[in-house]
């Protein structure tokens, strides 16, 4: 069965900032790296591939990057034989196969894997989704729809073999800092103006490592120039866009990140170190559910007075006000936000990881 599925095909539709295609290039790498699947990204807009992975040309319609071959996926996809289609098709985030495609896949025998990746969410009703198949109605196939999350029933999140080592061996070579290392990767409308003004009037100093776009943009809308900044004892750097890999090694080294969306988030995980999620704003706040979720799944074991302390940052910095009181409380259970963090990062760990589980299902459940 898995030599029936060697070849992968995974569908990414860029809606906002680089979330998705992080993700959708992080399971693509590792497909190919660690289980030796001949994998084909096909995005719509490879403009935003290119900053995160060196060596990718965005002009090129075709080509191979770190053993993945990437597409791009064009307005008006061509017409494609049933043998062109691979054996597994993730349609990442529920971004809708081309009709070309699709009919393709329905002509192919045996009828390809259909896996729909879906958004990370701690909610407890995932479990009881993950798996779940979906006939299409006209068509002879069948999609599933497939959830990373934090439970043992779901498919776990995306984690590279040897990441915790890589990062522990980071950190081991670093030499002592005497700044508070913030990263700050934010929405636009994070209360990012009460944030400096508070780390401004701190007795300790901070040193705040911002990268371009939205968060850089929130920073200047409430400084003047184009940086670096000094107010008091906080510095605030302008920072270059980084590669996927140079973006893990900043979450390492500061001792708190800031971060936004989903690939940030799970990475700050990963990095050991304390975290303020962003979370990307619904109009229906739908949002506010997911937030909740984590943070009762994350403080579920930490002690009364931090688990306050996380969730009064969280809430303050995601509604856009009370964030100054906020962070003086959280940052005075520093040492034991590091510790909780630390553990949290462990027993993610020890669970499965999304690619391992994407294999383990497609070869054993479809």
């Amino acid at each position: 069965m898995a030599a029936m599925q060697a070849h992968w095909d995974i569908f990414c539709r860029v809606i906002d900032n680089f979330g998705d295609i992080g993700v959708c290039w992080r399971l693509a790498r590792q497909l190919a790296a660690e289980h030796g699947r001949r994998v084909r990204l096909w995005v719509d807009h490879p403009a935003s591939l290119a900053p995160l992975q060196p060596g990718v040309d965005a002009a090129l319609p075709r080509q191979s990057v770190a053993g993945v071959e990437i597409r791009h996926w064009p307005a008006n996809f061509p017409t494609v034989d049933a043998a062109e289609v691979a054996d597994v098709v993730i349609e990442a985030f529920a971004c809708e196969l081309p009709p070309a495609y699709l009919a393709a896949m329905a002509a192919r025998r045996p009828a390809p894997g259909w896996i729909n990746l879906e958004y990370l969410s701690a909610e407890p009703w995932v479990e009881s989704c993950h798996g779940v198949a979906s006939p299409h109605p006209t068509l002879p196939l069948v999609k599933h729809f497939f959830f990373p999350g934090f439970a043992g029933r779901t498919g776990g999140l995306l984690r590279e073999s040897g990441l915790i080592a890589r990062r522990d061996g980071f950190l081991a070579g670093l030499p002592p800092s005497s700044p508070l290392e913030i990263s700050l990767f934010c929405y636009d409308t994070a209360p990012v103006g009460e944030l400096i003004e508070t780390w401004s009037a701190a007795d300790y100093p901070i040193r705040c490592h911002v990268p371009p776009g939205k968060p850089l943009a929130a920073v200047r809308a409430h400084l003047d120039g184009p940086g670096p900044w000094r107010r008091g004892g906080l510095e605030v750097l302008p920072i270059p866009f980084l590669p996927l890999d140079g973006y893990d090694q900043l979450l390492w080294r500061c001792d708190v990140n800031f971060v936004r969306g989903e690939d940030s988030f799970v990475r700050a995980q990963w990095a050991g170190k304390p975290l303020v999620w962003h979370i990307y704003p619904q109009e229906d706040a739908a949002h506010e559910a997911k937030l909740e979720a984590f943070l009762d799944r994350y403080t579920a074991t930490a002690e009364s007075a931090l688990a306050g302390a996380v969730r009064q940052l969280f809430l303050s910095w995601n509604r856009g006000s009370g964030v100054g009181a906020a962070w003086r409380e959280f940052a005075s259970c520093r040492e034991a936000l590091e510790a909780h963090a630390r553990t949290w990062a462990g027993s993610l760990a020890s669970g499965p990881d999304l690619a391992s589980s994407l294999v383990k299902f497609c070869t054993a459940g479809l």
